[in-house]
């Protein structure tokens, strides 16, 4: 038998029937019309959105093409939320790689006590923002915040400080309330790309006399580019548009200490009602979001 009588045979024999597919086709129908009303139509109405100014204070809608986002480049402020936004992205990004992968590493050996451990952990990330951030606010008031009351028994300060107040804290205090929610489903991540490194490996290099450090750097972390990827990723990505913490700590505040990107666009759509430059910005932020997943997955995908 010829190979085309035999490509032929194995297509009859694994084909779909046209009615199975007209079956499939319509069971997922429901899905993919709600997916389109859901996050389609959203995506699609408001790139039109922005192509249009929109102030609702005047009730005028004019078509301007790409002068939104022109008119956003040239807007000074926006640049500097950039500048914020970058600064908070890298800053919580990289302690939450440190912090989660230190406690992985711990959660990965074994002592007693690691399963209350590793439950405690879960605590924070079970936590919604709007709770983490009533709860930050509260730790960092001056009148009676927990942080103050810490630091001045401990005798590291002589008075009560305003936190959130000082435009040089600002941006790391909120920096920190967002590690402390997003370390434990990073350490999540990491530990489970930790615990399928192969244990022969391990025993192989010690054979070989390879010590702790080399162990750790010729096997561990090699071995964890694929879990450092995807934590990476996603925190970049909770990071630069994040919003919730800006909103309940500071409203981007004080004198535009915490006025970041996400910040920028609440300004621009719900408080100066100009729906048609806060789309546009949405979007920018949004480019700016797949460009640096793209170049995360550049850098650490490539060996993988």
């Amino acid at each position: 038998m010829s190979t085309p009588d035999l490509y032929k045979g194995w297509l009859a024999r694994h084909s779909v029937p046209a009615a199975d597919q007209r079956s499939a086709m319509l069971l997922l129908l429901p899905m993919f019309v709600v997916l389109c009303v859901v996050a389609v139509f959203p995506i699609v109405y408001s790139l039109w959105t922005s192509l249009f100014e929109i102030h609702l204070t005047r009730m005028s809608t004019t078509f301007v093409g790409f002068g939104n986002y022109l008119q956003i480049f040239r807007d000074p402020s926006f640049w500097a939320a950039a500048l914020r936004t970058a600064v908070f992205t890298v800053g919580s990004v990289a302690a939450i790689m440190v912090i989660a992968t230190l406690i992985a590493l711990l959660l990965n050996t074994e002592f007693r006590g690691r399963r209350v451990l590793s439950t405690a952990l879960l605590i924070p990330w079970a936590i919604p923002y709007v709770v983490d951030g009533l709860m930050w606010k509260w730790i960092y008031d001056s009148g009676y915040g927990a942080l103050n009351g810490l630091l001045l028994q401990l005798g590291l300060i002589q008075h009560s400080m305003v936190w959130l107040g000082d435009p040089h804290r600002t941006l790391a205090l909120i920096a920190n309330a967002f590690v402390w929610k997003e370390v434990p489903l990073a350490t999540i991540l990491l530990l489970v790309t930790l615990k399928s490194v192969s244990s022969d490996l391990y025993a192989a290099a010690r054979v070989d006399g390879a010590t702790l450090w080399r162990r750790f750097v010729h096997i561990t972390l090699p071995s964890m580019r694929p879990g450092f990827m995807l934590v990476m990723i996603y925190e970049a990505m909770m990071a630069v548009r994040h919003f919730d913490l800006f909103f309940i700590l500071t409203e981007g505040g004080p004198a535009d200490a915490s006025h970041v990107v996400s910040w920028h666009i609440y300004v621009e759509t719900f408080r100066k009602l100009s729906f048609g430059t806060g789309a546009a910005v949405a979007y920018l932020l949004a480019l700016a979001t797949f460009g640096m997943s793209y170049a995360i997955i550049r850098l650490l995908g490539r060996r993988l």
